[in-house]
């Protein structure tokens, strides 16, 4: 009770810094926004790809959907997104399971290099893999050295579909490790302790107490990784394209480089198509994970097994296995920037800082291309935050079926591959907006529109976490006070769940930076972002410039998580590497 009485105090009388409505009009605000910028463009890519004459037309579809690169590309994209969730699974529900459940040490500092693969732009992840085990690397020199077959004229063994697969999972069991370990920290003690009790061994355990309550979250983890995988364009086009291994999210990219806007109709199905397998397949993870709140009476204190005399080989094991993916094809990819020809050896000779220097200032296309994505990162930043910090509050504490819709709207552009907002994106702005008669074609504000879109979920849910933090009878004392809705939110909620908006915020900079999903269809030669720089300067030719851009980002991802890490020490959880 003490609360109000000071709140009285230090806030202005009713008819101050009071809006009429503003509760309601922000509420319409942000719905007026979020239907602009991801159910208008949405709807605009359903009717182009049913209706591009205005009337429907299934023999089109149909047409376009058999002809046998559409089926070949189809295929491609189910078998690589399949697979490469099957070793992502296997390796993120192995990790999940150590770090939850087990004694292993070190922990935080597994976690966070663990975590820093999915956050490093995959274009970088696969040009630093190519260069790892391109002929001339000394991964295989060695495996030449050491007998096996190798064909050192040929491609890089990458180029194929096993090499798309392989890169894919290792990629996204970084999804399925923080889906699985949510569920495993929920573990009760007890029902593991009964099981044991009753004399079952661990493995016994394992697989029918553990890994049947974990159930829902493995498969959880496992339509993240589906997700991820179909829609992931950065590996499948720096492996794909080169290794001519088509895939949806390529024909796509391809058809509109060679056809341009006039291929918009067709792309549009063939987006539809990638959506549809998405959605299809989180659909029946869900369906086979069953129900996602696993209720148990007593504790939820959470179970830890000790792994014995297998804890040492158990560690030197897991970090054996972050130096093979993690340090071997980041050094691959700083020898190669530091030297003046790919594939040379890195010697007193060869070493050079040209590569750097260039990227940082003699190189125009990289200069522009950083502070392009640098301007449009924190003017999306800035406006996605705001919109978190209201669209969470009204989920929060002013839950209604609008601010459901809403909700759900932002999930739905978030989990559909970011191709498919960029051709939405391309369709709804193409022609001039109404009453202002404004083209946003070929503009930096199409990209900004399409980040809007597509990233509003990411920093929603950190926010959301803040606020479940928060008693609301703070809000309600202001509000007693006379305190407005704007100036409660300023005075009293902004606060206290700044941090977990910070996170959120620098999650969305981080990956908004160096994306290349929503932005490689909205590029033009004068509105280049950073993330797509490194697919066309290796496309280029310009291999050691394109390692020394990967290096740069990569070390300002890193900065940023330390950042981001500092920032939200306080708040158990709002960051995915924290343990």
């Amino acid at each position: 009770m003490s609360v109000l009485p000071s709140l009285t105090r230090s806030l202005p009388g009713p008819r101050r810094f009071r809006l009429p409505g503003s509760e309601h009009w922000v509420l319409w605000l942000l719905a007026l926004m979020i239907g602009l910028l991801s159910v208008a463009p949405l709807a605009r890519l359903v009717w182009a790809a049913v209706a591009p004459q205005g009337v429907p037309d299934s023999q089109r579809l149909f047409e376009l959907l058999a002809t046998p690169r559409v089926l070949r590309a189809t295929g491609n994209t189910l078998l690589i997104a399949l697979a490469s969730t099957a070793l992502a699974l296997v390796l993120g529900t192995l990790a999940a399971w150590l770090v939850a459940l087990s004694n292993m040490r070190a922990k935080a500092a597994w976690v966070f290099a663990f975590i820093l693969p999915l956050m490093i732009p995959p274009q970088v992840t696969a040009l630093a893999w190519v260069q790892a085990l391109s002929p001339s690397s000394v991964v295989m020199q060695a495996l030449v050295a050491l007998g096996l077959p190798f064909d050192r004229g040929g491609p890089p063994p990458l180029y194929s579909l096993g090499g798309i697969i392989l890169l894919l999972g290792l990629h996204n069991a970084p999804l399925v490790f923080l889906a699985v370990r949510a569920g495993l920290q929920r573990l009760p003690a007890e029902l593991v302790e009964a099981a044991r009790i009753t004399g079952a061994s661990p493995l016994h355990v394992l697989l029918t107490v553990v890994l049947p309550l974990a159930r829902p979250a493995i498969f959880a983890g496992a339509a993240l990784s589906f997700v991820a995988a179909a829609g992931n364009f950065g590996i499948q086009a720096m492996l794909g394209i080169p290794g001519r291994v088509p895939t949806l999210i390529t024909l796509v990219y391809q058809q509109l480089n060679t056809t341009g806007p006039g291929a918009l109709p067709d792309m549009a199905v063939l987006s539809l198509l990638l959506a549809a397998i998405t959605l299809g397949g989180m659909l029946i993870s869900n369906l086979l994970g069953g129900r996602r709140d696993v209720r148990v009476n007593g504790s939820t204190q959470p179970f830890t097994q000790s792994l014995g005399r297998w804890r040492l080989p158990v560690e030197c094991a897991v970090w054996l296995l972050m130096v093979l993916i993690l340090l071997l094809p980041l050094s691959a990819l700083l020898t190669t920037s530091l030297t003046q020809g790919f594939g040379q050896a890195l010697n007193l000779q060869s070493l050079t800082l040209l590569n750097y220097r260039n990227a940082l200032f003699d190189y125009p296309a990289v200069r522009h291309a950083f502070f392009t994505s640098l301007g449009l990162t924190l003017l999306a930043v800035a406006i996605l935050t705001v919109m978190a910090l209201f669209m969470a509050c009204f989920l929060s504490w002013r839950r209604s079926r609008l601010v459901r819709v809403l909700h759900l709207s932002s999930e739905l552009a978030y989990a559909l591959p970011g191709v498919v907002t960029g051709i939405a994106a391309l369709l709804f702005f193409l022609k001039p907006l109404p009453l202002v008669n404004v083209s946003l074609y070929g503009t930096v504000w199409i990209i900004l529109a399409a980040y809007l879109s597509n990233f509003l979920a990411l920093v929603l849910r950190p926010t959301l976490a803040g606020f479940a933090r928060i008693e609301r009878s703070l809000d309600e004392a202001a509000q007693l006070a006379g305190a407005g809705f704007l100036r409660r939110m300023r005075d009293i909620v902004l606060p206290l769940v700044a941090p977990s908006a910070i996170a959120g915020a620098i999650l969305v900079f981080l990956t908004a930076l160096n994306e290349i999903q929503v932005s490689i269809l909205l590029v033009t030669s004068a509105t280049q972002t950073l993330g797509p720089t490194i697919v066309f300067l290796d496309e280029g030719g310009s291999s050691t410039l394109a390692a020394a851009v990967g290096c740069l980002m990569i070390l300002l991802v890193v900065l940023l998580m330390l950042l981001a890490s500092w920032l939200a020490r306080r708040y158990r959880g709002v960051l995915p590497w924290q343990v």
